[in-house]
């Protein structure tokens, strides 16, 4: 039997939200998984997850809850590299694997050839980064412009999701055509603390502007009850 994709679970009126999974202790990450499952369509295991569980984090935290797995460990290699690390977690079947889109298109093709049944994600312009950074690392451009060039070369290279900052999602939109999946971080629910994000935006706004996913944390695992949050969330976005 063939699992349930993103859009099947959020058709089946799951919140089209990857819950970050921001913590080393396996215990912690499948508690959140299980709690957020009934609300979220997905939950994203990333670098200090997976580097400190390895492989096991994405066998248990799927194992908890009937969710996809966003597996964000942003490979950026040369080519040869990528695809044999791309190839190392094909057996975990995440539903989405992301990669550095300022890789290169040989990059983004390297892993897409060697994860056919796996969308490859190119991560654009980290969220924690603003305009002033980018020209302080000799990027030019303005962060619209530096996303919307990543992302349209790391489509044409086989990218089938992008990961962009809400404020660029219908810039890129426009960029890609309709078939590309845009997934969000930087999302933060109105009163919420930015942390270390400097771009971003609230769940309706992303929406509105053209996402597909919202990769949401703190708002969700930081709260008294996680469970409560995403399906307060799961409301919000079902009302708009």
């Amino acid at each position: 039997m063939t699992a349930p994709t993103n859009s099947d679970r959020a058709s089946s009126d799951r919140a089209p939200i990857a819950v970050a999974l921001d913590t080393a202790d396996l215990a912690t990450a499948t508690r959140w998984t299980a709690a957020v499952a009934p609300h979220v369509s997905t939950v994203k295991v990333g670098l200090e997850l997976f580097c400190h569980e390895g492989p096991a984090a994405v066998e248990k935290v799927r194992a908890a809850g009937d969710v996809d797995v966003f597996l964000d460990l942003k490979l950026h290699d040369i080519p040869a590299t990528v695809a044999g690390a791309a190839r190392s977690v094909a057996s975990l079947a995440p539903r989405y694997l992301t990669v550095h889109a300022s890789g290169g298109p040989a990059m983004i093709a390297a892993a897409a050839h060697a994860l056919p049944d796996t969308l490859v994600t190119a991560v654009t312009v980290l969220t924690s980064l603003s305009a002033d950074d980018l020209e302080a690392l000799g990027v030019t451009g303005s962060p619209e412009e530096v996303v919307r060039r990543w992302a349209r070369q790391a489509v044409e290279a086989g990218a089938r999701a992008i990961v962009c900052s809400p404020q660029e999602v219908a810039a890129v939109r426009d960029a890609v055509g309709p078939d590309v999946v845009l997934i969000t971080p930087g999302v933060r629910p109105a009163g919420s603390d930015a942390h270390d994000q400097a771009r971003i935006a609230t769940p309706e706004q992303a929406l509105s502007n053209g996402a597909d996913l919202l990769v949401i944390g703190r708002p969700i695992t930081g709260a008294d009850d996680p469970a409560a949050a995403a399906s307060a969330l799961r409301e919000s976005l079902l009302r708009r």
